[in-house]
């Protein structure tokens, strides 16, 4: 009787090679980065390209932002709203609210969606040209690939994540007072009020620019997962999912790391 992976035909691989696999793609990712760092300085400079893929990841994705916003403010104030009442402290949810949503849950929330949409989308699309030997024309004509195809939507993602960052944040405040009116009737006044009063510029401009990094790491996986790819387009499949779970996984960590070096570097922000 032949086993299930026999059956399914999965190929066994041991666990040294998983090992080395891992360790090829991590190393073939830092090298990639390496080359971004020393290719983004130099000529030609695809300004034109790097409009389009901000237009891309940016206008196309306001839609798709706002409902995380207006997701993000009315569950929060609905969750929080109960609690607080049972300490006497209603007041003080849209301060909470606003601290929540600018320091960590927006940057993060607003992060992870982009990641889903833009890490496959760029992987899918620039695998597919790498399988269809487009990329390997390129090369052999000495376009430079390299920064008509990664350094534009790279630098795309890590202009264009802060500024959707905060759109969200804004649309996830309004959700919020709306909430707040049609639950508590509260004045326009006092929410804006107490809202952005328990704000500093530290808490905007530290915890919206960590996604600049959140975007890097999008941009970067996705656009490496794509650029190696080889094979077909099963292959090609593999590559976009990749690129939304690793990015994902990356945005987790290096949220982790962002924010411990902040508290270093600038105390309780």
């Amino acid at each position: 009787m032949p086993t299930e992976s026999e059956a399914l035909d999965i190929p066994k691989r041991p666990p040294e090679r998983i090992g080395r696999a891992f360790f090829e793609k991590a190393g073939g990712l830092v090298l990639f980065m390496g080359r971004f760092f020393r290719d983004v300085w130099r000529p030609p400079y695809e300004v034109r390209e790097l409009i389009n893929q901000m237009d891309e990841a940016g206008s196309k994705s306001f839609i798709l932002t706002a409902v995380t916003g207006i997701a993000i403010g009315v569950v929060l104030a609905m969750q929080s709203r109960g609690t607080l009442a049972r300490f006497g402290a209603e007041a003080v949810l849209p301060n909470m609210l606003a601290l929540s949503v600018f320091k960590e849950i927006g940057p993060v929330i607003t992060s992870l969606v982009l990641a889903g949409r833009l890490g496959a989308g760029m992987a899918a699309e620039i695998g597919s040209m790498r399988v269809t030997e487009q990329i390997d024309a390129l090369e052999v004509a000495a376009l430079k690939p390299f920064h008509y195809l990664v350094i534009t939507r790279v630098v795309a993602c890590i202009v264009m994540f802060p500024v959707l960052t905060t759109w969200t944040n804004m649309i996830a405040l309004a959700g919020g007072y709306v909430e707040s009116v049609i639950s508590a009737d509260m004045d326009y006044r006092l929410f804006w009020n107490s809202a952005f009063s328990s704000l500093r510029f530290s808490d905007l401009i530290v915890d919206t620019l960590k996604t600049s990094v959140f975007g890097f790491l999008v941009g970067i996986v996705s656009c490496y997962l794509g650029y190696t790819v080889r094979g077909g387009t099963r292959e090609v499949g593999q590559a976009a999912m990749q690129a939304v779970v690793i990015s994902s996984l990356l945005i987790l960590l290096a949220d982790v790391v962002v924010v411990r070096i902040s508290l270093f570097l600038f105390g309780a922000l």
